[in-house]
């Protein structure tokens, strides 16, 4: 059985990359004691941390991490009206911390996220993975049979186009779980004791065209490259849908990205995943997403995007606008939901006025 690091494991000496250039983005609703368990991996960089719920109440965060906590109050006195397009009594509040950070890299993590082991025994820096997948290219035009070839003790295989070698920038890396894995209401209904114990030393690109389940509690991006198209949508309090805030971002973001030449790459780094959350519960918040998702992802199958969208936030308005047209039917949701994408760009724009990002490059 899978268990996760001790904090003596974890307290080896690590050297911080891009520590100036990053920020830790962390939603929570209770006192970040998991903290202490990365203090080696994360006490050297700046914290983002977004409270949900109640606003009155005090989260503690331990000694020594340098941070910045923004709750509701916060929300709608930054955002003001446009406020609303940010959810409360959900994880999807997270996405807050992106639109304020002023870094270039944004790595998100869940309060029930402690420190893996890989099969040997050691410690898994997460974060020190992300950054090595996040620097290096992606291929998503060409699939390499050894997988990621920018990995040491890895290259392209014979076959292999040398005009495709050079690889686009990534924009995106999504790490996985050991212990409780990410799976649906039902999946856990009928799996209620499955356990992830297979550690996987893979990282892949995730093909141009091809869609993937993103899942928000181990995820790194280049808000440079891609920050605007991650928004977690409405969810929780007041919406009809819930945990498919990360699931709405990955969609989104993937369809960019490949318009934009972009790349997504998934699997390494583990982390160890603590806490099922209550299926039953999961199944109010989740029921009508299993019903609308046979209907949204071919919406994003068959997504395209004009040549003239050649920045994420034009991107993301039009595809706002194609939500807007061909998503309504489905529900009024998507209506709204369209709607709060147009005002989650209004709101980047003036929280980061310094122009939009042309092909991936800043302006």
């Amino acid at each position: 059985m899978a268990e996760p690091a001790t904090a003596t494991q974890a307290a080896a000496p690590v050297v911080a990359l891009l520590k100036d250039e990053l920020d830790i983005v962390i939603p929570t609703i209770r006192n970040l004691d998991f903290l202490e368990m990365w203090r080696p991996f994360f006490q050297p960089y700046h914290l983002i941390i977004v409270q949900d719920g109640d606003p009155s109440k005090t989260i503690k965060v331990p000694e020594g991490f340098d941070y910045e906590l923004y709750n509701r109050n916060d929300i709608n006195r930054i955002l003001g009206p446009k406020a609303s397009c940010i959810s409360f009594k959900d994880s999807a509040c997270r996405c807050f911390g992106y639109m304020v950070s002023k870094k270039k890299y944004i790595f998100t993590i869940d309060d029930d996220c402690f420190v893996a082991k890989d099969p040997s025994g050691k410690a898994i820096n997460a974060l020190e993975q992300h950054i090595k997948n996040l620097l290096s290219p992606s291929t998503p035009f060409f699939f390499n049979t050894l997988y990621d070839p920018f990995r040491e003790g890895a290259n392209f295989v014979r076959g292999y186009p040398f005009s495709l070698r050079e690889g686009v920038p990534t924009a995106a890396s999504h790490g996985l779980w050991l212990n409780i894995p990410d799976y649906d209401a039902p999946t856990q209904l009928v799996k209620p004791l499955e356990r992830n114990t297979r550690y996987v030393d893979v990282v892949l690109t995730i093909p141009k065209g091809t869609l993937f389940p993103m899942c928000g509690m181990n995820l790194a991006f280049n808000r440079e490259l891609i920050g605007p198209a991650m928004y977690f949508g409405l969810m929780g309090d007041g919406q009809p849908i819930g945990r498919y805030d990360d699931m709405w971002a990955g969609w989104c973001t993937k369809v960019i990205c490949d318009h934009l030449g972009l790349g997504v790459k998934t699997g390494l780094p583990y982390i160890f995943h603590s806490k099922a959350s209550n299926p039953f519960v999961n199944l109010r918040k989740e029921y009508k997403g299993i019903y609308w998702q046979e209907e949204i992802i071919p919406f994003f199958q068959q997504a395209v995007l004009p040549k003239d969208c050649t920045t994420v936030q034009k991107c993301y308005i039009e595809l706002a606008k194609q939500v807007k047209e061909k998503l309504s039917k489905v529900d009024p949701y998507f209506d709204n939901l369209a709607d709060a994408m147009v005002t989650w760009i209004e709101a980047w724009d003036e929280l980061n006025p310094t122009g939009p990002v042309p092909n991936g490059k800043a302006a």
